[in-house]
């Protein structure tokens, strides 16, 4: 149980918006160290100027996740200004959708790069340096919280490549969850599995690199389907990323591994499980909206 925040250091990827942002408002008002990372410096820079007006010490770089170099360049450049960081949010997310047969290698290369292996960076690079810090001091506690989403418990369809991405995130902070409690008492970790909520996630192919060869493809019809119904829902989510990431902090504090921002969506997540139990076939996702899954089924075969 982690109830004291000041005068503690939290690193956090995806700082420019969303709920990295939004943690990192509720990090300044405890009084705590920040170091923000994100891939888009004019939204770095704004929040690094709002955390410093907040009265927070700060350290920030343009960081790629997805780039092993980059996040170990950041957690030594953590260590060397405040030590070994108390929290790590591993955020950083991107959402790409479509009929998964349609995305191509640079479309895997990239979501993959960022929401499973910027997250595996995070945990090799920083979970050293605090179990290092926990052995030297016996009060010293931390803790990491991974992002996922509802996608990692649930299989919607024409978003298969993020939902991919998502179960892997799921599996990792589990394991992660596991092996910690195999080593210490003084580290545990946590996964958030946010629904619908309006955050900058549906917009992110504004920080998408070229692909190699300079030859973007224009967006298959699936795609741009599933690219109106993101933004449709994720614009439409009532509960906003400032409340879910009051949850985090009060997940922390009470040692919650599971941090869902709608629990209603769980009843999905059970019926999955049955399905997986029972060894039947994959129920219809939409069967408690049929209109909407008319609608898409007639938008993709038209």
């Amino acid at each position: 149980m982690i109830s004291d925040f000041k005068n503690k250091t939290a690193v956090l990827t995806g700082a420019g918006s969303g709920f990295g942002l939004e943690c990192a408002r509720i990090g300044a008002r405890l009084g705590m160290n920040l170091v923000l990372a994100d891939v888009q410096q004019d939204a770095l820079d704004r929040t690094v100027a709002e955390m410093q007006a907040a009265g927070a010490q700060v350290l920030a770089m343009k960081v790629d996740v997805s780039k092993a170099g980059q996040v170990e360049a950041l957690g030594a450049a953590t260590l060397a200004r405040f030590g070994a960081p108390h929290f790590v949010f591993n955020n950083a997310g991107v959402g790409a959708g479509g009929l998964i047969w349609e995305n191509t290698a640079a479309d895997w290369d990239w979501v993959i790069g960022v929401n499973l292996m910027g997250v595996a960076h995070g945990i090799r690079v920083f979970t050293p340096m605090m179990l290092e810090a926990a052995a030297k001091d016996p009060a010293w506690q931390g803790h990491i919280v991974n992002t996922a989403s509802m996608a990692g418990l649930l299989n919607a369809p024409n978003m298969g490549i993020y939902g991919a991405s998502k179960h892997a995130v799921v599996s990792m902070s589990e394991t992660l969850y596991q092996d910690l409690a195999l080593v210490t008492e003084q580290i545990s970790a946590s996964v958030l599995c946010p629904y619908f909520v309006p955050t900058g996630i549906s917009q992110s192919h504004r920080n998408r690199p070229q692909d190699p060869g300079g030859q973007d493809q224009k967006p298959t019809r699936s795609q741009l389907i599933g690219q109106a119904m993101s933004d449709k829902a994720v614009g439409s989510g009532k509960i906003t990323a400032a409340e879910v990431a009051q949850k985090v902090f009060d997940a922390i504090a009470a040692n919650q591994f599971y941090i869902y921002s709608h629990p209603k969506a769980l009843a999905s997540v059970q019926v999955r499980m049955e399905d997986v139990l029972l060894g039947r076939n994959p129920t219809d996702p939409f069967a408690h909206k049929p209109e909407l899954g008319v609608e898409l089924k007639k938008a993709l075969r038209s």
